[in-house]
């Protein structure tokens, strides 16, 4: 069996979220060691006992001495892949200033955290490396941001970060790339929209294989995308 990241180390933050089991459990057949983030251990699963499965309690994604900590514990750190976030919905007299900064805060300021810690311990190594963020569809396609400004703002300044860190790091051989999903089918999405029609929603697998693709060694050249991932949405 191939494993195109055996050996290697991975951050991902939101690795105990919907989408970040599916991306853990990928890049671990991939043969990945994977240490996640989180800001408490209760509730992290260890993934039937993985020996390359490691949950770092403590870490505020927010706080920058938290981060970095966390991000120098991890030797030869290879790719970080950011996952957590959040997802508010009110139109924009409803939306306050407390809520505007709390999603610009889980979005924008963790990714550009973790992007910061990751790109300093990568130059370190010396050996080039891999960073994806998550946009979404409203943060590319702002139109779809109708009612959810505040949301579609802090994604957009998640795709604004990969492309400008792109061009800032490629004479590091580190490439940054995000995917942008539209809506995941998750039971939680299910649960929030019982009459939604998800045939056209995303698989969290197929997320998790332009994850793998994009921090495989095999991408010698992408850097600077944002993916659509829109499935048939």
């Amino acid at each position: 069996m191939v494993e195109p990241l055996a050996h290697r180390h991975v951050i991902v933050t939101g690795g105990t979220g919907a989408l970040g089991e599916v991306v853990l459990s990928r890049l671990l057949q991939a043969g990945a060691i994977c240490h996640v983030p989180v800001h408490r251990a209760r509730g992290a699963r260890s993934a039937d006992g993985d020996e390359r499965l490691h949950i770092v309690p403590g870490v505020d994604l927010a706080d920058e001495i938290a981060v970095d900590r966390c991000y120098d514990s991890v030797p030869g750190l290879w790719a970080s892949v950011h996952l957590a976030g959040g997802f508010a919905m009110a139109p924009i007299v409803e939306t306050t200033r407390a809520a505007f900064l709390h999603m610009l805060e889980l979005n924008a300021l963790t990714t550009f955290l973790c992007c910061r810690a990751a790109t300093r311990v990568m130059r370190r190594n010396g050996q080039g490396g891999r960073i994806v963020n998550v946009a979404a569809r409203p943060g590319i396609d702002p139109r779809r941001g109708a009612r959810m400004a505040a949301y579609a703002t802090s994604k957009a300044a998640v795709a604004a970060l990969t492309l400008a860190l792109a061009e800032e790091l490629k004479d590091d051989r580190i490439l940054v790339n995000a995917i942008a999903p539209s809506t995941l089918d998750t039971a939680a999405n299910r649960n929030a929209m019982p009459d939604a029609d998800t045939s056209g929603w995303l698989a969290p697998q197929a997320a998790a294989e332009a994850v793998l693709q994009l921090i495989s060694p095999a991408n010698l050249e992408i850097s600077g995308a944002v993916l659509p991932l829109y499935a048939r949405a």
